[in-house]
């Protein structure tokens, strides 16, 4: 028998506190697939957790979004789920999170709110098959979590964003329907706010983009953002729905977007959007924390607000897609201002959630 192999995880053992863990790395089973991680990502709900402001996760495995290389196929899972053949030193990304088939949820047609999307993703590192999560070593993918070929022409550093930013904001566009000619309003150029300005251009739209760091909101200009306001500069709710109005001729936003994870970005985003207009909410995901709410108001302008959950796992070859298109458009090469090595991930953590790195990457050979 060959000589064990052991890979290594970081694990939070409280927030704001970590530790490093090593494992023997598993052989696959039917229709899994175990992945050396090259590159991860972090993402803002690895910031939630890392801040204690999870409402479950309080402990165990950080990191989602990533990008990585086969090491070993389990029996029956020869493809990815495009039907590619799958071969051991394949580039790939999988979502963190599996689809059962078989929850109310999943039956009723809404597979982003699988009931059982995290069965595997919230294990605690000691617990078998290990490799739970993005920071580490490996990754283990189940057999119902949705896999795809990365293409040749798309770089690591490209590719990692893939999932979850990119999906995410492709699928939740697509929910709230955002069409040609319309003004976006888009709440937080991190990596979901600067995806979703791509995302938007492509669609036809005017952008414009708040957020209270320059070089954010500079990122949030080189991909294509029409108008950018700065949160230190226009530093009161007031001023700044009368600057969106001022840009909107007078009438809001038609669509706006919130992923900035700031309770009271919601409560602003309501006076934003126009009367009739749609509001989507993909940042506050952290229950427990309230704003002051009107329903009245609410119903007197006659919105729509959306929140959406996670993604169909087939959006994340959508969003492979969409790069191979369009990452020379735009640069994606670019949303990564900040790489550390696996050892250095509480560093990198602590830097995105100061807000000094717009988005850090983790490099497992770095």
């Amino acid at each position: 028998m060959g000589e064990t192999e052991y890979g290594r995880v970081a694990v939070m053992t409280r927030p704001r506190e970590l530790e490093f863990a090593e494992y023997p790395v598993p052989a696959p089973g039917a229709g899994a697939l175990v992945m050396k991680v090259d590159r991860a990502n972090v993402c803002g709900s690895e910031l939630h957790i890392w801040n204690g402001r999870h409402p479950v996760k309080k402990r165990g495995g950080l990191g989602h979004e990533m990008v990585g290389t086969v090491t070993a196929i389990g029996e029956g899972r020869g493809t990815d789920n495009r039907g590619v053949p799958l071969a051991v030193g394949d580039r790939i990304v999988a979502t963190y999170f599996q689809t059962c088939d078989r929850c109310d949820q999943c039956l009723g047609g809404q597979p982003n709110l699988c009931d059982n999307a995290y069965e595997f993703f919230g294990r605690q590192p000691e617990e078998a098959p290990h490799f739970h999560a993005a920071f580490g070593t490996h990754y283990y993918i189940h057999p119902r979590q949705h896999v795809y070929k990365v293409p040749d022409g798309i770089p690591d550093a490209v590719a990692a964003s893939a999932n979850c930013a990119l999906s995410q904001v492709i699928f939740g566009i697509d929910q709230i329907q955002l069409r040609y000619g319309e003004t976006f309003l888009i709440q937080g150029a991190g990596g979901l706010g600067l995806n979703a300005v791509a995302v938007a251009k492509e669609r036809g739209t005017k952008v414009l983009v708040i957020d209270g760091v320059e070089g954010r909101l500079e990122q949030a200009r080189a991909f294509g953002a029409d108008h950018t306001i700065n949160l230190s500069e226009t530093t009161s709710v007031e001023d700044r729905v009368a600057e969106v109005q001022r840009l909107t001729g007078g009438r809001g936003a038609d669509v706006a977007l919130e992923v900035t994870g700031v309770p009271a970005a919601f409560a602003e985003g309501l006076q934003q959007v126009r009367r009739g207009g749609r509001y989507l909410v993909m940042g506050n995901l952290s229950p427990g924390a309230t704003v002051p709410f009107d329903p009245g108001y609410v119903t007197r302008k006659a919105l729509t607000i959306k929140h959406v959950d996670r993604y169909e796992g087939r959006y994340l070859w959508q969003a492979l897609t969409f790069l191979q298109t369009h990452q020379h458009k735009y640069p994606f090469d670019q949303l990564v201002d900040a790489i550390f090595p696996l050892d250095g991930v509480e560093t990198a953590l602590e830097k995105s959630l100061a807000r000094e790195v717009t988005r850090a990457a983790i490099v497992m050979n770095g």
